[in-house]
């Protein structure tokens, strides 16, 4: 069993920051990709940045220079730090894991879609105001 707890979201005002932090923990699979998604109202989860398997950072456009994803794995702890909010950042944040083959990889936008299996945590709520 995987277990995240998603922390850090809070409503401020546009332009402002915020960290999310992510505590993973629970069975160790050995090959797994990370990243985090979000979900707005009545909208679809959709994922806003991912590392693939060299180790590359990607992000959605939205988010692109904005955000930033990072990983301790010392402490097996995933952020991101969000600068320059805007309203339409607006959404339940969640981390996600996703299990792949030891044969296979985390492609470079893995987390442009949410897939049966994927690990998520209960998420965050972040709310920008204008």
């Amino acid at each position: 069993q995987v277990n995240l707890v998603e922390s850090g979201g809070a409503s401020v005002q546009s332009g402002g920051s915020l960290r999310l932090s992510c505590a993973m923990s629970g069975y160790q699979y050995p090959k797994y990709c990370v990243g985090w998604f979000r979900q707005a109202p009545g909208e679809e989860r959709v994922g806003v940045a991912g590392f693939s398997s060299d180790g590359r950072a990607r992000y959605t456009n939205s988010v692109e220079g904005r955000f930033t994803i990072s990983e301790d794995t010392a402490t097996d702890t995933l952020y991101l730090q969000m600068n320059d909010l805007k309203p339409e950042d607006t959404a339940r944040y969640y981390c996600a894991k996703r299990v792949v083959a030891l044969y296979d990889h985390c492609q470079g936008y893995w987390w442009a879609s949410v897939m049966p299996g994927d690990y998520f945590g209960q998420g965050t709520q972040v709310t920008v105001s204008s």
